[in-house]
C-alpha cells in the first residue's frame, strides 16, 4: 500500500510543504461563494466562514475568478470582523480568460506574463484587505512550461517585495503530473491538484516526487462535484446552468453511481457518512497538506470540520479502496471537470 499514513500520529494542522505555512488538514474552498453554482447569499457565506473558523479551519482557498473578486471580498471581509491571520490561498487566472492549454503550442506568455502576474496580486490583496497573500497559484499551467523562468522570476519579486509567501500552481483536471518538471527544477513550493475516491493518479504521479522536494499539496474536488455525497442515483438530474449536467450524463453518470455504491459499503462498515468518509481519505496520506472541499452553509462547514476531526481512514478501509482503484476505477477515470472545482 503506497499510503505514507498512520493514523495515531495524526495532527489536524499540517505544514504546508516547506513554506513554513501552518494549514489545516481540511480547509475551505469558496469557489460557490462567488455564486458561480447558483444563487448564494452573501450573509450565508460569511456565517459559512465564521463557523468553519470557529471550528479550527486554517486555510481558505479561493481565486480571482469567482465571482470576479467577490468571493476574496467575502474571505477580506470576515478576516477583518476577525482580526486574526488565516493563511488564504488565491489563484491568477490566465490574461486571455481560458484554461486551456495544448503542451507545445500554448506560449506562457499569452496567459502569465510578468507584469500581469505582478498587477494581479495587487488586485487581490485589495479584494482581501490583505498585505500580503499566503499562496499566490497560476489557475492553469502547462507541461511545456517547465523550463520557463519569466513567470518565476516574477513570482520572486513578489516575494522579496513581501506581498506572497508561497509560489502555486493549480495544474490542469486530467494531468496530475503536469508541473513535475518545475517542481524538480525547485520553482514552485505548492499543487493544487485534484484528488479524491475517483482520481488517484495523483498518488501515483505527483505525490512521491512532492515530497522529495517538499512541496504542499492542496487536495481540491475531494467530493468528485458531489459524485462522493453519495445521494446520486442513474435518475440524477441537474439544473439547467449546472456545468455537471454536461459531464454526468448516460454512462458517465451510470458507472459513477455503481463506483459510489461500492464505496459505500466500506463508508457504512468504517461508520461515517459518503461526505466524511470521502474527506477521511484525502486526508489520510500526509502528503496532503490539506483538502479545500466547497461549503455553502454553516452546517456544510460543521460536516468538514468533523471529518477533520474524524482524522484518516483506518488502514483497512484504505487496503480496499486500493484495491477498487486498482480493479476498477483506474480504468474508468472520468476527466471533466468544472475549472476550479471544489467540491
Amino acid at each position: 500500500m503506497n499510503y505514507q499514513s498512520t493514523s495515531s500520529s495524526y495532527s489536524v494542522y499540517r505544514q504546508l510543504g516547506r513554506t513554513g505555512i501552518e494549514v489545516s488538514s481540511v480547509g475551505i474552498g469558496t469557489w460557490a461563494m462567488g455564486a458561480e453554482w447558483g444563487t448564494q447569499e452573501d450573509q450565508e457565506s460569511i456565517a459559512t466562514l465564521h463557523r468553519a473558523l470557529d471550528l479550527g479551519c486554517r486555510l481558505i482557498d479561493t481565486a480571482q475568478v469567482y465571482g470576479d473578486g467577490r468571493s476574496e471580498q467575502l474571505i477580506g471581509r470576515v478576516l477583518k470582523e476577525r482580526g486574526e491571520h488565516v493563511p488564504v490561498a488565491t489563484k491568477v487566472p490566465p490574461m486571455d480568460g481560458n484554461w486551456e492549454t495544448i503542451p507545445g503550442v500554448t506560449d506562457i506568455r499569452e496567459k502569465f506574463p510578468a507584469h500581469y502576474l505582478i498587477e494581479r496580486c495587487e488586485v487581490s490583496l485589495r479584494n482581501l484587505q490583505m498585505d500580503c497573500v499566503d499562496v499566490y497559484q497560476l489557475h492553469t499551467w502547462c507541461p511545456s512550461w517547465n523550463n520557463e523562468t519569466e513567470w518565476y522570476e516574477a513570482m520572486l519579486k513578489l516575494k522579496e517585495q513581501g506581498k506572497i509567501k508561497a509560489i502555486g500552481i493549480s495544474v490542469s483536471d486530467n494531468r496530475p503530473d503536469e508541473a513535475n518538471g518545475t517542481i524538480a527544477a525547485g520553482r514552485v513550493e505548492s499543487i493544487q491538484v485534484i484528488y479524491n475516491l475517483l482520481e488517484q493518479r495523483p498518488r501515483f504521479h505527483l505525490f512521491p516526487l512532492a515530497r522529495t522536494h517538499h512541496v504542499g499539496i492542496l487536495a481540491r474536488v475531494p467530493l468528485a462535484s458531489g459524485a462522493l455525497s453519495g445521494t446520486w442515483d442513474e435518475h440524477k438530474t441537474f439544473a439547467p446552468d449546472d456545468w455537471r449536467g454536461s459531464v454526468f450524463t448516460g454512462e458517465t453518470l451510470r458507472r459513477t453511481v455503481s463506483h459510489v455504491n461500492a464505496l459505500k459499503q466500506i463508508a457504512a462498515e468504517v461508520g461515517c457518512s459518503m461526505l466524511e468518509f470521502a474527506v477521511r481519505y484525502c486526508i489520510s496520506d500526509p502528503t496532503v497538506s490539506s483538502t479545500i472541499p466547497g461549503a455553502r452553509t454553516p452546517e456544510q462547514a460543521e460536516a468538514l470540520m468533523r471529518a477533520m476531526q474524524a482524522g484518516p481512514l483506518p488502514e483497512e478501509a484504505l487496503r480496499r479502496i486500493e484495491e477498487l482503484w486498482e480493479q476498477e476505477f483506474k480504468h474508468q477515470i472520468r476527466t471533466s471537470i468544472g475549472p476550479g472545482s471544489e467540491e
